[in-house]
């Protein structure tokens, strides 16, 4: 048996005691939702990423859903089997009743604080991060759901920062139309699209627009518009006013990568690129040595 049906038998038995399965080997990292552990599997040795959910915030959330028939974060994480996303080795119930995500230990920085730090490691890097965080978002499109929480934390990359993969899908949801009414206002206010800020219907077309401010951050080291404080107010003002073209933080940005991006950025979906597809379509246009 491999190391992933190891796993899957394992869980499938009944829940998991954690504290005796798993060695904690660095402090939780604590999130909204859920902490983040990374750990040892004292039966296999394998150095693992251990994700606990708050079981009440957990809870809460998948209330809005009640009778939809949503499939959990670690149903979901399960399915994707990419280069660009962490793999999930397994998911289920802990002792205490909080569902537990195992997935493969990332030992590099989040994009997020590649930009805090305004770090040289995205030197020359650029384009191709941008194209990991295409073809992974691309992934969970053509899977037929919606990320709903694309931003820059949401990214780990190598630690050369040559590369990066996608975690987090504790807020996916399938890309169906009960899953996509008015009011449903989950994500990072400061990467939210305005269809979901303004409780209008949305569709997959609220990534493309996170998806673009993210890339925007990581060329500026500044949003396209003034930083919220998280409670989700100034996002309303996202697409009220244009952002400043790009180049006015980073001179020497390919024009074309800053069409893509700001293309991303449009307020109106229908004004966006239609698929992340399209998006990859225009990045491949851009070559490598042009755009540093």
């Amino acid at each position: 048996m491999g190391l992933t049906g190891f796993f899957k038998s394992l869980i499938e038995s009944g829940k998991v005691d954690i504290g005796r399965r798993y060695e904690i080997l660095r402090e939780a990292v604590s999130g909204t939702m859920s902490s983040f552990h990374m750990a040892r599997d004292r039966q296999t040795e394998q150095i693992v990423g251990l994700k606990i959910l708050d079981k009440d915030k957990t809870d809460q959330l998948e209330m809005r859903f009640r009778g939809l028939d949503k499939p959990t974060e670690g149903e979901i994480a399960s399915q994707f089997n990419h280069p660009r996303i962490v793999r999930t080795l397994g998911h289920g119930l802990t002792t205490k009743g909080e569902q537990f995500i195992v997935m493969e230990y990332l030992d590099g920085p989040g994009l997020n604080s590649l930009i805090i730090a305004c770090s040289k490691l995205l030197d020359g890097h650029r384009l191709a991060l941008m194209t990991h965080s295409a073809e992974a978002l691309l992934t969970v499109h053509e899977a037929g759901y919606i990320h709903r929480d694309i931003c820059p934390r949401n990214f780990v990359c190598a630690k050369d920062a040559s590369s990066l993969k996608l975690i987090d899908f504790g807020l996916t949801v399938p890309a169906r139309k009960e899953f996509q009414q008015p009011g449903i206002r989950t994500g990072t206010p400061n990467y939210m699209a305005p269809e979901v800020v303004r409780r209008k219907p949305t569709d997959q077309r609220l990534d493309i627009f996170s998806y673009g401010v993210s890339m925007y951050e990581m060329f500026a080291f500044e949003l396209p518009w003034q930083r919220g404080s998280g409670d989700g107010l100034a996002a309303m003002g996202h697409g009220q006013s244009k952002p400043k073209p790009l180049e006015q933080y980073y001179p020497k940005i390919n024009p074309r990568i800053r069409d893509v991006i700001h293309k991303c950025m449009e307020a109106e979906p229908e004004n966006r690129f239609q698929s992340m597809k399209l998006v990859l379509n225009a990045l491949k246009s851009v070559k490598h040595e042009d755009a540093k």
